[in-house]
């Protein structure tokens, strides 16, 4: 076996032993620090791993409209109270707007009208969820890269966040309402979308109305619902508990790589 080779086949066999503690999901683990250390240890691991191994702009496997899963089933939110969202869903969202701020030059405010107006997507994908379920829909959404552009990145935006409507947990700290956040290589890779449909319909509202994160190439935690805001930032450590994401504040691994 030439060196290259061996060295491929190692990083292939740590990629996949680092997944599998993400699909473990194991309670035992993470309330352990010891156990948490570890658990971050295999999530750069992983990051690392797939970076080399995958190009930045690989395509997540796509289905055919029959591979369709006759029910995907919903998870999370399916239905939030925070009055914001509601005043916005009884009226059909035709009050909503898309803010997209912080690190950026030109800040926007959409409306639904308007996302639909930008360069869009459609794609048939299977949505993996850290429970260990899996299911198939079909997506379609302003591509987040374009809209970024739209905006105008500076030179010290690193990550992009994704601030929600709903509220998962009554906290102290304020830390329950949902957000998500990803680098730029996944803002910019072609899949990665603001869906406003699904289905060929209207995004319901279980599965995120009226617009969700799909970044096809992560687990489904980091596929954010009820999208409200996307901020550009330098780093999330000020948000939330600071581990960029409302289940990564509670022992979920940041990146989520499949």
């Amino acid at each position: 076996m030439t060196t290259s080779a061996h060295r491929r086949g190692w990083l292939q066999a740590a990629l996949a032993s680092a997944g599998a503690l993400v699909l473990g999901a194991c309670d035992r683990i993470t309330n352990n620090p010891k156990g948490i250390g570890f658990l971050e240890s295999a999530e750069g691991l992983t990051q690392r791993a797939q970076r080399l191994l995958v190009d930045r702009k690989a395509l997540a496997r796509e289905f055919k409209p029959a591979d369709i899963s006759s029910d995907f089933r919903p998870n999370g939110s399916i239905d939030p109270t925070d009055p914001d969202y509601v005043a916005l869903r009884d009226k059909g969202f035709a009050d909503y707007r898309l803010v997209v701020d912080g690190l950026v030059d030109r800040p926007l405010s959409l409306s639904l009208a308007e996302l639909r107006a930008l360069p869009a997507r459609s794609q048939i994908t299977r949505h993996d969820c850290v429970e260990g379920w899996s299911s198939i829909g079909k997506w379609t959404g302003a591509r987040l890269g374009p809209l970024l552009d739209q905006a105008g990145l500076k030179k010290n935006a690193r990550y992009i966040v994704f601030h929600c409507g709903d509220t998962l947990e009554q906290t102290l700290d304020g830390s329950g309402q949902y957000y998500e956040s990803i680098d730029l290589i996944d803002a910019y890779h072609p899949q990665t979308i603001l869906a406003y449909a699904m289905n060929d319909r209207p995004l319901p509202v279980p599965h995120g109305a009226p617009l969700r994160l799909r970044v096809e190439r992560q687990l489904g935690y980091k596929h954010a619902k009820y999208v409200m805001r996307v901020e550009a930032v330098a780093d999330y450590a000020h948000l939330g508990r600071g581990k960029g994401g409302f289940w990564e504040d509670r022992g979920y691994e940041w990146y989520a790589g499949i």
